[in-house]
Formats: C-alpha cells, structure tokens, sequence
C-alpha cells in the first residue's frame, strides 16, 4: 500500500487559521478577563483582522493550489478576503462600544474564517463546510439580544431557512458528484453534461440563491435584518454576500461553463425579478432596516448581472461591485447607529427628520451612503454599477443593462426618503415626546463611518486604483 501524503500548505488558508486562532484568543480572553476590563477584546479582534488582512495580500499575483487542489490562492480569492476582512473590521468598530461578550467576537471571527475558506475553496465538499461554518455562528449573532422577541425570532428564522438551504445545497453535490465521479470544481468541467449534472446544478443555485438572497428564496431577509442587532445586520449584509458570491462565481464559471446557455437565461431572468421586487418593495417601508434588507436583495440582482455577462468585465466589475457595496451598505448601518443610542435606535425613516439640524455632520455622511446606493456619481455605487451594466452591454446583455438602469432610478426614491427627512423636515422630539433627541456619538463610531465615506469617495473619484486591483483579481 502506497502512503500518499497530503499537500497541507497552510500558507493558503493562513488568513482564515489566522482569524479562527484570534476567535480562539478572544474566548479565553472572555473568561480569564474581569468584566469591568472587556473592551480590549474587540481591539484583539481588530489586530487579528489586520495580521490575516497582511497574510492575504502577502499571496497576492501566485496562484498555487493545496490539500489536494482543495484550496486555491489566487487573486480572486485574495480580493474577495480584503473585502471581507475590511467590512468585519467596521463592523467590529461599530461593535465595541455596544458589545463587551468576547462570545460576541469570536462567533464574529469564526464566521469570517467561513467565509475566507468559503471564498478560496474549490471543491464543492469544501465550499459547504465553509458555508456551515459562516452560518452557524451568525445563527447565533441574530439572536444575539436574548431579551429581544425580535432578535430570537430572526434567529429561528434564519437558522430553519438556513439549514433548509443546506440540505438542498448538499443535495446538489451529492448530484454532481453522482454525475462526475468528484467535487472538484476543475474535474466536474471536463465530465460530460448530463441531466443529473444539471438538476444538481440547480439544487446549489437554490443554496446559493438563499444565501444572497435571490428572489424567491429571499424572504427570510426582511425579518431579519429588522430583528438582528444593527451591527449584526450589517455585518452580514456585507460579509456574506462577498463570499457567497465569490463561491457562486468559482462554481459556475469554473466546474459549469459546458451548461453556460442553460444557467445564464435562468440566471438572467432571476436577476431582472430580484432587481425589480427589492427595489418596488422597498419603496413601501418605513422603516430603515427593512427598507436596507430589499435594497439588498436588489443589489443582489445588480451583482448577478456580472456573472450572467461573464468573461473577465463580468469578474472584475462584481469584485468591484461587492467592494463598494460593502463600505457604503456598512456606512449607512454605521449611520443609523450613530443617529440612535445604545437604548434607542431612529429606525423608523420618520424618526430622520431635521436630522441635519441636530447633528449635520452625521446627515451628510449618511447622505452620502445614500446616493451611493442609488448610484448618484461622483460616489462608489455610481462606477460599480456603470462597470456592471457596461460589462453587460459587451457580452450581448444590454437589454439586462437597462433593466438595471430603470431598477436604479425606482431606488432613488427611496434612497432618498431619509435624505429629505433629514434636511427638509422639522426635528423630531425624543420618543417620550418632550425634547429632541441629541446623543453623542461615539469615537469608534465616527472612526468607522469616515473610514466608509473615505472609501466611497475615493471609489468614485479615483476608481482606478481599485479597478485594476479587480482586474487582477480574475478567475482562472
């Protein structure tokens, strides 16, 4: 008998081992640390972020395979790990002055080594391990307000549909590998099509649908985004959504291309459904969150006109996209903490109004996160979607891209609802009804969304930088 020994390059999974050790660090540090004494934990957090940020960059132009070509370090993966990290770190400084629980943190962290892995795998078995362990621990971070019917209800919610999706995500493997004989997204390409590799095909676009929140597996989104704490919602509308994609990308331009003609017309006409009932139903709500939770499931359908266009435009626009969604979708979450307390949060966009009388600086910067996810130039929405729907019209798609275009002028509307409460109507009075409501906000807070509205001006203004970091970040 031959002994094979594996190929464990942990140089490759570096970032995501790098993130799980400083989960580990902030558990103990829970327990060994005095109560009155728990703020350095989510600091903690952040150095791990940034030594696992420097790891990642560090493999940035070499694309080398380990454990059996389960794993890949290409600049894809490496691109999508930067976007990752970046929005976990401002989620975390979002966090610090709300959270204490080290528990809080390290769910956080094992969730981002979820999606790290989730983003660079290549094999399907790999790519579902990865996905259990960025959804498990965001399970848990939904319901993380205990005392909060909301937050345990979407807890409950989003674990039964999860774990729904799952079961139909593992069951398309378990297709695929009956149709091919393996999980490795390479060999599959070269397998024959089939019937039973294009029913399994569909049975993972179900739990990638779910994931991303694709029309109609979306409707777990809306309750919640409400229902999770603020910093949790944001977190996750950002972070899994660029490693979900990132694994969708991989799956179907790398192991499917051979049923391209099949899963492009599904996927087009998904798109142009998930883009148009996000922004219509977005439009009905008055309440900040869910308005956020259908803006995200109609980015979503942005982000999915790319794969559809395909080719390297396709790739390099959605990287592209899913970086600017994640600083700006994260400032404005940012924004409606800054706006609240640590009791109270303006969730109603009534609540917004005569904001810019109270606290200007706060209102132009969530402004600003407003117009860029309506796409208003000169910000970092406007040149994701001008990449999208450009890499659209030169891959044969130009009635998608105007769809998108049409879908962009709805959202303005209600993009900009909090902007006119906030500089066309008299302030609000605190909901006990006696004064207006003045809170100061906090250092990390402010850090956080300057750090946001940094990235989305600079993405507007000097796109180009960040486009060839995109460009150089194409599946191979």
């Amino acid at each position: 008998m031959t002994l094979t020994i594996p190929d464990l390059n942990l140089r490759l999974i570096a970032p995501a081992l790098i993130v799980a050790i400083s989960a580990i660090i902030v558990l103990l540090g829970e327990i060994f640390t005095p109560a009155n004494q728990k703020r350095w934990i989510g600091y903690a957090a952040l150095v791990g972020l940034a030594i696992a940020g420097e790891a990642a960059l560090s493999m940035w132009g070499a694309t080398t395979t380990g454990f059996r070509a389960m794993i890949v370090a290409d600049n894809f993966g490496v691109f999508l790990t930067f976007t990752v990290l970046l929005g976990a770190a401002l989620s975390i400084l979002l966090s610090i002055d709300r959270f204490a629980q080290g528990e809080y943190y390290a769910l956080m962290l094992f969730s981002v080594a979820g999606m790290i892995l989730m983003a660079t795998a290549t094999d399907l078995i790999v790519i579902f391990l990865a996905l259990e362990l960025l959804s498990l621990p965001l399970y848990m971070l939904a319901a993380f307000h205990r005392e909060n019917t909301k937050s345990l209800e979407a807890g409950l919610k989003y674990f039964l549909l999860g774990a729904f999706s799952s079961a139909f995500f593992l069951y398309g493997i378990a297709l695929i590998y009956g149709a091919t004989a393996t999980t490795n997204l390479a060999l599959i390409a070269k397998s024959a099509p089939s019937d039973l590799l294009l029913i399994g095909a569909g049975l993972l676009l179900v739990g990638f649908a779910f994931k991303v929140a694709l029309v109609p597996f979306h409707w777990w989104t809306p309750d919640v985004y409400e229902g999770a704490p603020t910093t949790i919602t944001a977190f996750m509308s950002v972070g899994v959504k660029a490693a979900a994609f990132g694994a969708f990308f991989r799956v179907f331009l790398i192991a499917l291309p051979a049923l391209a003609v099949d899963w492009r017309a599904v996927l087009a006409v998904l798109s142009v459904i998930t883009m148009t009932l996000g922004n219509v139903a977005a439009l009905l709500q008055s309440n900040i969150k869910r308005m956020l939770a259908y803006s995200s499931i109609a980015h979503a359908g942005y982000i999915l006109i790319a794969l559809v266009a395909m080719g390297k435009d396709g790739s390099a626009s959605a990287l592209f996209y899913l970086l600017a969604y994640t600083v700006t979708n994260l400032g404005a979450f940012g924004a409606v903490i800054a706006l609240g307390n640590q009791e109270n949060e303006r969730l109603e966009i009534g609540d917004f109004g005569g904001v810019a009388k109270t606290q200007p600086f706060i209102a132009a910067l969530m402004a600003i996160f407003m117009l860029s996810l309506a796409g208003f130039p000169p910000f970092g929405g406007f040149v994701g979607k001008f990449l999208i729907f450009g890499a659209a019209v030169q891959n044969g798609f130009a009635w998608l891209a105007v769809i998108g275009v049409l879908n962009s002028l709805i959202s303005a509307y209600f993009y900009l609802r909090p902007v006119v409460a906030m500089y066309m109507h008299e302030p609000v009075l605190e909901w006990s009804g006696s004064t207006p409501l003045t809170t100061r906000v906090s250092s990390l807070v402010m850090l956080a969304l300057i750090l946001a509205v940094a990235f989305v001006i600079a993405l507007g203004i000097l796109p180009s930088p960040a486009i060839a970091f995109a460009q150089g970040g194409l599946i191979k």
